[in-house]
């Protein structure tokens, strides 16, 4: 998810343009009552641009979309009022003190929404406190429960200040529901953390590894279990479960080539054993695609910024894969290919006003294809496919 963040300075200020993360202030919509910014606790913001994600559109177990929005010290949740809608709810503001703009947001197959980010405030030792914190939405539009949190990689006095420069979370729940948590360490390498049925491991663990450069990307891989990638310098350290567990052994083979642009990974299970990742180049911009048994495949996109939103879905009954990301412009371009055939090549159509952040795509409860995005005055901007062949969407509306 793209990290609104408040405008604290005019450096700041320049840099979120440049990245597509600015908004109003606090990054709460335009009208949003005082007293809701004024119970909003800020977290201590980070060196760097936070990351944006894509997967903060949802659809429930009652077939309600529900969207989500990071903001300084809180999380915006808008809800559908029927399934399919057009009507949503106003923004409910889930407080969550301390929290920088950044949520990596999953889901089980329960239907269970798991929203898990990084709370930055003052201690009283004059050093940071930093925690990962992770909260649960059982149900579409009931109350979240409490933020919990789950420390960091540092839990010793003499190696505290090290926890401010550990990279943001990144998450993924198992097909038994077990939430699994990944970060990229001070020491340049990766720290993890699982749940079991049962209860959290004790400790975060070390996966070694080094020299990681940035945010790192988790996803089902072609045996059902979890792959994670580490960007380095022009390769991409991976490791993967062998089985349902804790347990992420490090594969001999890294991922040649690939340059990675900081918070871009992306994959989409794209058949019945396979897996697509996605990325974009750090260097040309242009978006990739890989498959163990394919290689580095190029899709264009060179004008875009941030990961790229996906979406499986038959369109005319061709099995297509959707992809939408933010233009140079600021607006979302579109496009979409025969699953698994990227050389039949990619046609990108811009769509909607100027956004920020990284788009979403989801199927509503009717089967339509939804495109959201969050606009520049923090407002939740939606369309959907009208209901006629092709991919031809309609107006944008404010929710």
């Amino acid at each position: 998810m793209a990290g609104w963040s408040a405008r604290r300075s005019q450096g700041r200020k320049a840099e979120q343009r440049r990245s597509g993360t600015a908004s109003g202030a606090s990054g709460v919509p335009a009208g949003t009552p005082r007293e809701v910014i004024a119970g909003l606790k800020p977290g201590v913001p980070t060196e760097t641009p936070l990351p944006a994600t894509t997967n903060w559109l949802l659809r429930g177990k009652d077939g309600r979309l529900t969207a989500y929005a990071p903001v300084d010290g809180g999380v915006l949740r808008w809800t559908e009022t029927t399934a399919g809608g057009p009507d949503w709810t106003a923004p409910d503001v889930l407080p969550a003190p301390g929290l920088v703009p950044y949520l990596s947001i999953v889901q089980s197959t329960e239907g269970y929404v798991y929203l898990t980010g990084l709370r930055r405030l003052p201690g009283a030792d004059g050093l940071l406190d930093v925690d990962v914190v992770y909260g649960v939405q059982y149900q579409t539009g009931r109350p979240m429960r409490d933020w919990h949190p789950l420390a960091n990689p540092y839990p010793v006095a003499r190696v505290k200040h090290f926890a401010a420069q550990m990279g943001v979370p990144v998450t993924f729940v198992d097909a038994a529901g077990s939430l699994h948590v990944f970060l990229n360490n001070a020491g340049g390498g990766v720290s993890s953390r699982s749940q079991n049925p049962v209860r959290w491991q004790p400790k975060w663990a070390d996966l070694k590894g080094s020299n990681v450069t940035g945010t790192l990307g988790a996803g089902v891989n072609e045996a059902g279990h979890i792959d994670v990638f580490a960007p380095s310098t022009d390769h991409v350290l991976r490791w993967s479960q062998d089985a349902a567990g804790a347990v992420f052994p490090r594969l001999d083979e890294d991922l040649a080539d690939a340059a990675v642009a900081d918070g871009t990974f992306t994959s989409l299970p794209t058949g019945t054993t396979s897996v697509t990742r996605f990325w974009r180049n750090a260097y040309s911009g242009e978006l990739r695609a890989w498959r163990p048994d394919t290689g580095v495949r190029s899709l264009g996109g060179a004008g875009g910024t941030g990961p790229v939103a996906l979406l499986r879905t038959p369109v005319d009954g061709v099995d297509c894969t959707l992809l939408a990301q933010r233009d140079a412009s600021g607006r979302i371009a579109l496009a979409a290919y025969p699953t698994e055939q990227e050389d039949t090549g990619l046609s990108w159509t811009l769509t909607g006003p100027v956004v920020t952040g990284a788009p979403a795509l989801c199927l509503d409860g009717r089967g339509r294809i939804v495109l959201a995005a969050i606009g520049e005055d923090g407002g939740l901007l939606v369309t959907r496919q009208k209901d006629e062949s092709g991919l031809a969407l309609e107006e944008w509306t404010r929710a």
